[in-house]
């Protein structure tokens, strides 16, 4: 019996194999339990010394090839010595068992609260002025769109107003329909005038039932409540109440703007130079009522740059609950140790016998 080494480092190479690979695809609960693969190395050891057979490890390529009996020796050799390579390759691979490799599996459950939002929006004739382009109302309703596509959790509603108010779209989740609703506002579908009051309370009225946790409203004007039944004030109070918060926009430019002044007989307006009106005062009030707060937008920039904050002010929260489920699977490495074992003890018996 020579040369046995060779069949012993076979084994731990097949070992080491499968603890390389199982490290790439698991967990280990007990990975100090892996340097009990060093009693798999020093039994190989044990057992070279303790036979006197180191031989030589290349012995496949020192040997002369004319010497012909030099192959079935070698047979002979690994054959005999088969059954305490597979012991070697037990305890390897026990030691893997013992080091406890682990699947796991991680799942997690996202919930948002999302915020119920209103965007009441001034429809009056006044937002046909020409210090936005095309006009101020074409330029709320772009920016409007926008904002909507960046509140992709929200549920929003849309409430136009001029002399009265309505509701446009209510509050929904469906930002198809929100998005169309904004694009078809108009003027002239109401009595003329700017009633903030009245477009302010139907706002109020579309959230007052809501369940969210954050409501909100974004009301953009460009002139001074001069319609409606309802005063702005009471209106900001109604809101305040209802635990809803009200962003106000104040859109026009500093000084005077090309605005509508008279309707002609075929329906489109003549415009003129007039001063740029707006109820700044009023709209800070009903920020400051409802812990929201007051913008003026004097440009496409800034009216873009304001709806750029208020979704930074109102973010969706989420929660994030992670779960990591762990599996055992140190079971296959125990069965290659006890298979391993057994043909130990078939080889020894049986096999063995007959070579010898």
């Amino acid at each position: 019996m020579k040369h046995i080494l060779p069949i012993h480092l076979l084994a731990l190479t097949a070992a080491g194999a499968i603890a390389i690979s199982a490290n790439n695809i698991f967990l280990w609960e007990r990975p100090w339990a892996l340097l009990l693969m060093l009693l798999a190395v020093g039994y190989a050891g044990l057992r070279t010394v303790g036979s006197g057979r180191f031989g030589t490890l290349f012995a496949l390529v020192s040997y002369d090839i004319n010497k012909k009996e030099i192959l079935p020796d070698l047979l002979r050799s690994w054959t005999s010595e088969l059954p305490f390579a597979l012991r070697t390759f037990a305890i390897a691979a026990l030691a893997i068992a013992i080091a406890r490799p682990q699947s796991s599996n991680s799942i997690e459950d996202m919930t948002n609260e999302g915020i119920d939002l209103v965007l009441a929006i001034d429809v009056s004739a006044s937002m046909l002025s020409m210090d936005f382009k095309p006009n101020r109302l074409e330029q709320a309703k772009s920016v409007a769109i926008d904002f909507i596509n960046e509140r992709p959790h929200d549920r929003i509603g849309v409430v136009a107003y001029e002399g009265e108010a309505f509701t446009q779209v209510p509050v929904t989740s469906d930002h198809i329909i929100v998005k169309n609703g904004v694009s078809d506002l108009e003027t002239g579908l109401l009595e003329g005038g700017t009633a903030i009051g009245l477009g302010l309370a139907t706002s109020v009225n579309r959230l007052r039932k809501s369940e969210a946790k954050s409501r909100v409203i974004i009301l953009l004007t460009d002139g001074i409540n001069n319609a409606g039944a309802i005063d702005p004030t009471d209106a900001a109070q109604l809101a305040e109440l209802n635990g809803i918060r009200v962003y106000t926009i104040g859109v026009g430019s500093i000084g005077k703007a090309k605005s509508p002044v008279a309707m002609l007989a075929d329906g489109t307006y003549r415009y003129d130079w007039i001063d740029v009106k707006i109820d700044e005062e009023v709209l800070m009030q009903i920020a400051q009522t409802t812990g929201g707060k007051y913008f003026r937008a004097t440009n496409e920039e800034k009216l873009k740059s304001i709806y750029s904050k208020i979704d930074v002010l109102e973010k969706t929260r989420f929660n994030v609950m992670r779960y990591q489920r762990k599996t055992e699977a140190y079971l296959p490495f125990a069965f290659m140790a006890l298979i391993s074992l057994l043909l130990e003890r078939a080889l020894r018996f049986t096999a063995i016998k007959s070579i010898s």
